[in-house]
């Protein structure tokens, strides 16, 4: 038994909380199978995602719909010397419009989604359950046993072994992979600053193709008016007016379509010879450097691509599929040819390609649908960037910021408003300091896309356990479009390339810092915590007076009594007569059920009062106000103490029904209380550690039944009498404040980054005790330094 304690307690040094019974859990894998077909993609019936398919067109695809307004500016600002040109620029179109969002995206990258969810850190979450890459090691057995905790096997010898080797046993490449997902987390938000100021300004530029003598500066002011009054209704959430946007979308995309149409018609149907690549080749032998270069504008057209990925939680991979290849393809093909053809007989009007290519009668309803379209482009990234704000807080890689609903249908529309305003700021300080849309389509790079692609190998060899000549031509095929895209916007980071690696870079040290104190606070808390040896030696009253009320002792462990308490009780005289250590944590899964959220154990004997309760989320999941937390675990307390005198007087060949939520064995084992049959079988007892053992030993101990079960139900009502009498007298909420500090010696720049960002970070995000929604009176802060 003695080396079966000692492999817990190194176990538990490791982060691990509690051992598992695996005969115990076995009975529930029939009812798990069950809840996580919840949680996968359904089949759909033909009408139902053909609906599906038209409002993902409102969220989706504006970014990516708006994008002909000012494609040909970027690419020809100078103008058009040879028709030639454009067939060139209309072939490179075609093809990165097949390549980029077609075939990459669409019908690959949508597949590598966490359930339904999008985006890089999906990608990310996805990887964490394959492999323990997590920077923050808080996570332990009996989170994979979680209905949402879906990830495939593999044999030991595999490729994709040996790759989950290296990457766990290379502490570089989990930083560096971490650092990719905060790179194209980054550009993101970059995208949610530029896409509005583009779109908005390009939309309203059309001013001048009816008013020639109308100045730029009344342009941009009316870009401005347009941006503010858009930011200022981000409190409303999408919800409110989503039921516009899908019909305003396919309009456009049919207007546009149509238009291309009459223009292919009206002007010749020579452009058609584009679809050739032979074209492509031409273009560059011709153009040379100038040619290269102004691939940064044909870009523009595959911008929101990573949008269409980031925002897929809203609807399922099929239906984003059916509306891109029935409509936005289609459409956008269209109108770049209409353009292009227009553009061969008109080679000076690249500037306003768009809507001169408009026929006069319908010029201003085309006019009012492009304004309104590019708003909800802006939308749909702004949307989208609040998303990921909120997946960076759940990795702990972003300070914390209030977050809102705005919807109570759609859990998954929020509101975040310290970033909305950052961003309304940024976004008209573009708008206004750039002086036409040119210089801020400069600004667009593709670098979210390399990192799809180099996140994506991996999703390929681990999750997905492609042949490696799969993964070699996705990643050949991606890298040299990407990478050639890239190449060219080097060219232009003089001419306003600068602005998003400027606004991507001073977030990529916001989220690198502050995530480094995360970790660095974690990593104290897990070498500073206290023995269970040590509290045991105390006896049942801590050494202490145990005064009435309970305590909830809020601590980032979910093993071991955290640092804050000794140095609480050994600082006051009293504690009260029940303590709780409450740890909230965020698991590589977009969503934890209510019926698996929380995880309560006791810690040492009964006469101790003392109890852990562990609350996990998913990155989707948020606390919010009206869900009073407090209540919630007391709940859970109160139904552990219920199910653990139940299983005291029950016998092996006992069976008993469970209902409501995850609950550990008192004597070893979890308890998944979602209405299944549980029997115990097992030989369990408690170690003098804070953990469960179980026992193994050529004889079962039998649990004898008490009497009628008097003498165990007569123990269970005294328990919950004292706790519910020490929930009235009161419940103080005990929560640490450590200061992060750098030593005296430590580097000039680790200074920096500690006592000043970090320190100036945390003095402006939200308390803890905000985001638990703790009564003030009810509060005390536990303050300690520690030196990194």
């Amino acid at each position: 038994m003695g080396s079966r304690v000692d492999t817990d307690e190194d176990n538990d040094n490791r982060g691990s909380m509690w051992d598992l019974d695996q005969k115990l859990d076995q009975p529930m894998d029939e009812e798990a199978g069950r809840l996580r077909n919840m949680y996968r993609e359904k089949k759909f019936s033909a009408l139902l995602l053909l609906r599906l398919a038209f409002q993902s067109l409102g969220v989706v695809y504006g970014d990516l719909g708006t994008s002909p307004l000012y494609v040909f500016y970027n690419t020809f600002p100078n103008g058009v010397k040879d028709e030639e040109d454009v067939i060139g620029a209309l072939s490179l179109i075609i093809y990165s419009l097949t390549l980029v969002p077609l075939l990459k995206y669409v019908f690959v990258v949508l597949r590598a989604n966490d359930n339904g969810q999008g985006g890089t850190f999906a990608l990310y979450s996805l990887l964490c359950r394959h492999a323990k890459i997590k920077t923050i090691p808080n996570q332990h057995r009996t989170d994979e046993e979680l209905t949402t905790y879906s990830r495939s096997t593999f044999h030991e010898r595999s490729f994709a072994a040996k790759t989950k080797r290296w990457l766990e046993e290379q502490e570089s490449a989990k930083r560096a992979i971490l650092i990719l997902v905060l790179v194209g987390t980054c550009m993101v938000i970059g995208d949610g600053i530029l896409t509005p100021a583009i779109s908005v300004l390009s939309a309203v530029g059309g001013i001048k193709v009816n008013q020639p003598r109308m100045s730029s500066g009344v342009v941009v002011l009316v870009a401005v008016v347009i941006l503010v009054g858009f930011f200022s209704m981000q409190h409303y959430g999408t919800d409110r007016v989503s039921w516009l946007f899908a019909p305003i979308v396919l309009l456009w995309f049919l207007l546009i379509g149509g238009i291309g149409i009459f223009n292919i018609w009206k002007y010749g149907s020579g452009v058609l010879k584009a679809f050739s690549p032979v074209y492509i080749y031409r273009y560059f032998r011709r153009g040379g450097k100038e040619g290269w270069t102004s691939l940064g504008g044909i870009m523009l057209s595959i911008t929101g691509t990573e949008a269409l990925f980031a925002d897929l939680a809203h609807f399922p991979v099929s239906a984003v599929q059916l509306a891109f290849t029935l409509v936005v393809f289609p459409c956008l093909l269209l109108a770049y040819s209409g353009q292009a053809a227009y553009l061969m007989n008109n080679l000076t009007h690249s500037q306003d390609a768009f809507y001169r290519s408009i026929p006069d009668r319908i010029y201003w309803p085309v006019f009012i649908i492009a304004t309104l379209a590019a708003i909800v482009a802006s939308q749909a990234t702004i949307t989208a960037t609040f998303s990921i704000i909120k997946q960076a807080l759940a990795l702990g890689c972003f300070p914390r910021v209030k977050v809102v609903y705005t919807s109570k249908k759609f859990l998954g529309q929020i509101y975040v408003p310290d970033i909305n305003w950052i961003l309304m700021i940024l976004c008209i300080a573009v708008t206004a300091g750039f002086e036409n849309q040119n210089q801020i389509g400069n600004a667009y790079v593709v670098i979210v896309m390399l990192v799809t692609t180099l996140l994506m190998i991996l999703i390929m060899i681990l999750v997905w356990r492609c042949h490696w000549i799969l993964v070699l031509i996705f990643t050949g095929l991606s890298l040299i479009v990407e990478c050639t895209y890239f190449s060219s916007v080097l060219f232009k980071v003089d001419q306003g390339g600068w602005v998003p690696l400027a606004i991507a870079g001073a977030f990529l040290i916001i989220m690198s810092v502050w995530h480094y104190g995360t970790v660095k606070r974690y990593e104290f808390e897990m070498h500073s915590k206290v023995s269970m040896a040590w509290i045991l030696g105390l006896g049942p009253s801590l050494g202490l007076v145990r005064v009435p009320g309970i305590g909830l002792v809020y601590t980032e462990l979910a093993s071991g009594v955290p640092h804050i308490f000794s140095h609480f009780i050994t600082n006051l005289p009293a504690i009260h007569s029940v303590v709780v250590f409450v740890c909230v944590k965020y698991l590589p899964v977009y969503t934890v059920p209510e019926a698996e959220r929380f995880l309560v154990k006791r810690i040492g004997p009964k006469n101790f009062h003392i109890f852990r309760c562990v609350a996990r989320y998913g990155y989707k999941d948020l606390h919010k106000k009206d869900d009073d937390f407090e209540k919630k675990l007391f709940e859970n307390l109160f139904t552990f103490v219920r199910l653990e005198s139940m299983m005291e007087g029950c016998s092996d060949s006992d069976e008993y029904s469970l209902c409501g939520q995850q609950i550990e064995h008192p004597r070893g084992g979890l308890l998944h209380n979602n209405g299944s049959t549980v029997s115990s079988n097992m030989d369990l007892t408690m170690s003098s550690v804070d953990s469960i053992v179980p026992v193994r030993s050529p004889h079962h101990m039998n649990i004898t039944v008490r009497s009628s079960g008097q003498t165990s139900s007569q123990t269970e009502v005294d328990e919950l009498e004292f706790l519910t009498i020490c929930r009235d007298a009161g419940v103080v909420h005990i929560l640490g404040n450590t200061v992060v500090r750098a030593r005296r010696e430590s580097r000039f720049y680790k200074k920096i980054a500690v006592d000043y960002i970090y320190a100036f970070l945390r003095k402006i995000c939200r308390e803890n005790c905000v985001i638990f929604n703790v009564p003030h009176e009810s509060l005390l802060n536990v303050g300690q330094i520690f030196y990194v």
